[in-house]
């Protein structure tokens, strides 16, 4: 079964910058639809960024402007790059994906919905941003 490992979380100053990684393993067909979601304790879980199937990126209000969402396929890996962190970034960070399918034809929209497609995720890795 498909596998989704995150890594790179750990703690950063407020305005700084942090990368975060996904590597997806045991599929036999590539995801049409990854995304990053995150959770406070307490909170409901919250979507931040996806990547459409063609690789174009979707973000949260809270985060567009700050965040970079990518996609490297021939990694198998989605990446997250965040900057100018605020102390409200602070969460448990998920990656998820779908199972994806036949190869599409056409684009292949992926919403910050929890309920949606994803149904495979991530163990999750912290970030915390002090002030």
């Amino acid at each position: 079964q498909m596998q989704l490992v995150e890594s790179g979380g750990g703690s950063v100053q407020t305005g700084g910058s942090m990368n975060l990684s996904c590597t997806a393993s045991g599929y036999s067909s590539a995801p049409y639809c990854m995304a990053w979601f995150r959770q406070v304790p307490g909170k409901e879980r919250e979507g931040v960024a996806s990547v459409h199937s063609d690789g174009s990126p979707y973000y949260a209000t809270s985060v567009e402007g700050r965040f970079t969402i990518s996609k490297d396929s021939a990694k198998n890996t989605l990446l997250l790059e965040m900057n100018s962190l605020k102390p409200e970034d602070t969460a448990i960070y998920y990656c998820a994906a779908d199972h994806g399918g036949p190869a599409l034809r056409g684009v292949r929209l992926c919403p910050l919905t929890i309920g949606g497609s994803y149904r495979v995720w991530g163990q999750g890795t912290q970030v915390t941003v002090s002030a």
